[in-house]
């Protein structure tokens, strides 16, 4: 736990201009963003459906784009801002991390996770709830989390940050709870943009979606997220906060790579021809092909993935 809370703060502090004495801040390396944009632009080309982009460096200011502004179906990356609303509930003492949760047959949804498997009366926490929501993807545990939080409020926090786009429509697997119908139909489980979600990452890189302890925590969470399929397919030696998203014909993923700036990607695809639920889905081999560039556009710490 020590660990991974060291690990998240690390990514949450943002360089401090240096006083006399001290050693000057960093200075960052820059990307050949042309040609990474010609090599993203080419994945997005190239895939048989629709794929849209946002690369940010937060310590640079780089930035580029593909259909950044475009509404995308986000499947299961919708339980990041699940996740930060849970925490801004619990900033401001609403809800605590340590409240008992009881699993019950009615709770039980299918999909990814675990929840579904366990005997009915298991007594968890939300704080439980939560990491199951995000490492596992647990679709039980993200309906436990909204039974606490609601779907409207995650609406108004999504707004409050600026993120008017990106909103959860209803439990998973249970449309007929959806507060907004023809876009539950239209869209799924939630909707956003990749610029969007790309700023909730750059939020919580820096401390500024719910407080730095909270984001911190997140971070430490999304950092343990088990789905390796995507992005970080062929990204190696690094440990990268990140939440990926699966329907059959869509896939999303954010990620905070730790490079030696940080950098946020969020790739989302819609209209997949390649609907099949395998390692080498398309979609999946496309995202993997947008970390794999990125990665590779710059440099990483010499210390990359230790602690």
């Amino acid at each position: 736990m020590l660990r991974r809370i060291l690990f998240a703060a690390a990514l949450c502090l943002a360089p401090a201009a240096a006083t006399p004495g001290q050693t000057p801040p960093p200075t960052y390396a820059r990307a050949d963003t042309a040609a990474l944009h010609r090599t993203l632009d080419s994945v997005a080309h190239a895939f048989h459906g629709v794929l849209g982009y946002s690369v940010r460096n937060l310590d640079t200011g780089e930035r580029l784009s593909l259909r950044g502004d475009e509404t995308f179906p986000t499947a299961s990356l919708i339980k990041v801002p699940i996740l930060v609303t849970l925490f801004d509930l619990v900033q401001r003492k609403k809800i605590s991390l340590d409240d008992p949760l009881t699993l019950l047959d009615i709770d039980k949804v299918p999909g990814s996770g675990v929840l579904q498997f366990m005997h009915d009366g298991l007594t968890l926490s939300v704080g439980d709830a939560a990491n199951l929501m995000i490492i596992l993807s647990d679709n039980t545990a993200t309906n436990l989390i909204l039974d606490r939080t609601d779907i409207r409020p995650v609406w108004d926090k999504m707004e409050a940050l600026g993120l008017p786009h990106t909103k959860v429509h209803s439990k998973t697997y249970l449309r007929n709870t959806s507060v907004a119908m023809d876009s539950s139909v239209k869209y799924g489980l939630g909707v956003s943009t990749p610029n969007e979600m790309a700023r909730l990452f750059a939020l919580l890189a820096n401390g500024r979606a719910v407080s730095p302890a909270a984001d911190s925590a997140m971070l430490a969470i999304l950092a343990d997220n088990a789905d390796m399929e995507s992005m970080q397919r062929s990204v190696d030696g690094l440990v990268v906060p990140h939440k990926t998203g699966s329907i059959d014909s869509s896939r999303t993923e954010c990620a905070l790579f730790p490079l030696q700036s940080r950098v946020v990607v969020c790739g989302f695809t819609k209209q997949d021809a390649d609907i099949r639920n395998v390692v080498d889905n398309e979609a999946q081999v496309a995202l993997g092909r947008i970390g794999a560039a990125v990665v590779a556009a710059w440099p990483r710490k010499p210390e990359a993935g230790s602690y």
